[in-house]
């Protein structure tokens, strides 16, 4: 692993940021009537996309946009220069990551022709919604701009082909709803809501959906690790696994998801109980086994779309060894292309061999071969036994490689930590598939008896 890489700067990458991070100020004051210094925040995003075929047409959609006379097109034009800059810093981050873990990455495919467009009105719609609030910006939201999205949404819903950009509009308009009205916000996540509101209008192109058939993947399946991600109304779990064709191809880098809505009630170790009857990998992965797949269907991006009957579980397969053993030969997905951002980095990785540093109060790293990577202890879920303890007393580390605030940072997954002179392995998601633990059957019984108590209270309601 080229651990020197870890801090090396990339040519153009604050540059491409700046440009970006300047015109997500633009949309905080809107463009009904935009004052000088958002032209010079449009004019940065123009200059950034000078050479491209891009070019033309955002220079057009600045020049209009600095007026206050954009149209759809234009403001369509600005969304796909801003998600190409950030695409080109997603590209570079993943070359370098190739470039730090030296395994092979997949061939981006092409997306299937669509024999047709699903809901082109109700579309239409959502962009023009979308443009109204680019017009009135984050502070000029208010609950009767932000109640447009509803009808839209609603529209949306019973054609499941639209239900992503569906599910896209409905949050989105949740997250504005809730910090209306907006002349009063003290702070404005513009980077999180630019980045939601481009997103939101390019889906609502033609054919911006489109993506690969899925194949299908028949071999054995070796978990790696368990993503925990909780929000206060839902929870996911991500398991990052590598997978060995029965063909005898090179093995691959794969992820498995299921999600659940939750009540707030429902915390910790009582998460697993609203995710492990929808997926039996879950308990596979709690329990250190292999899993065999017969034509389980899988998207070119490596998203296993999981199906329990196609599913049997294994042998045992402890995720160390499949590190130390294949992990490093295992070639990394590709990403679609309206996917590249950023945030969506999150690549497998195995270190050993480092120092800890832990001073109080102070940042957790890891010194790997003379240089340092920053570990985001405070990703590891409370939903399992690992813990930043573990992490500081650990030799070896099963993790995710992430890219935050300029920087890597890594978010552990598992550790390998000395326990009376033994080696013990310490996992995020030991406990999915259910756990003789103290502190976390205490929590799964705490959980269980909750979810009684609003079955119970729902049934009643149901009755009445």
């Amino acid at each position: 692993m080229r651990t020197d890489l870890f801090t090396d700067p990339l040519d153009g990458l604050d540059e491409a940021l700046v440009a970006v991070d300047a015109f997500d100020r633009v949309l905080v004051s809107g463009l009904l009537r935009p004052q000088p210094g958002q032209a010079a925040g449009l004019a940065g995003l123009a200059d950034a996309v000078v050479g491209t075929p891009l070019a033309s047409l955002v220079a057009e959609a600045v020049d209009k946009a600095a007026a206050g006379a954009a149209g759809e097109d234009h403001f369509v034009a600005l969304a796909a220069a801003r998600t190409a800059l950030m695409g080109s810093v997603h590209d570079a981050l993943t070359d370098r990551v190739a470039d730090i873990t030296g395994r092979p990455r997949a061939e981006r495919g092409t997306p299937d022709p669509e024999t047709d467009a699903p809901g082109a009105n109700v579309l239409a719609a959502a962009r023009a919604w979308l443009c109204d609030l680019a017009r009135a910006g984050w502070q000029g939201i208010d609950h009767e701009l932000v109640a447009g999205a509803a009808p839209v949404v609603s529209a949306m819903l019973p054609d499941t082909r639209l239900r992503r950009q569906a599910t896209l509009l409905d949050g989105f308009a949740a997250e504005l709803a809730a910090s209306c009205p907006g002349a009063t916000l003290d702070r404005v996540p513009e980077r999180r809501w630019a980045d939601l509101w481009t997103r939101a209008l390019l889906l609502t192109l033609p054919g911006a959906a489109r993506t690969s058939a899925p194949s299908t993947a028949t071999g054995r399946l070796l978990p790696l690790g368990v993503d925990l991600q909780e929000h206060a109304t839902a929870v996911q779990a991500q398991v990052h696994a590598v997978f060995e064709p029965a063909d005898g191809a090179a093995p691959r880098l794969v992820r498995a998801a299921v999600s659940a809505p939750k009540p707030d009630t429902v915390v910790g170790a009582g998460l697993w109980q609203l995710l492990r009857p929808r997926m039996s990998l879950l308990a596979a992965a709690g329990e250190g086994r292999a899993m065999e797949l017969d034509a389980m269907p899988v998207t070119p991006e490596g998203d296993l779309l999981w199906d329990d009957e196609r599913a049997r579980t294994g042998e045992p397969a402890d995720p160390f060894a499949t590190a130390r053993v294949i992990l490093s030969t295992a070639t990394d997905p590709v990403t679609a292309p309206l996917d590249r951002h950023p945030a969506r980095i999150a690549v497998p990785v195995f270190l050993e061999g480092y120092a800890t540093e832990h001073e109080a109060d102070g940042p957790l790293t890891f010194t790997v071969a003379g240089h340092r990577l920053a570990v985001d202890a405070d990703r590891v879920p409370a939903a399992g036994p690992l813990t930043p303890e573990a992490v500081v007393a650990s030799g070896a580390c099963l993790g995710l490689l992430r890219w935050d605030a300029g920087e890597f940072v890594l978010q552990p997954l598992a550790v390998e930590t000395t326990v009376r002179k033994k080696t013990v392995a310490v996992h995020a998601g030991a406990w999915a598939g259910g756990t003789d633990d103290k502190v976390g059957a205490r929590a799964e019984k705490a959980a269980t008896d909750s979810v009684a108590v609003l079955r119970e209270r729902a049934g009643k309601l149901l009755r009445a």
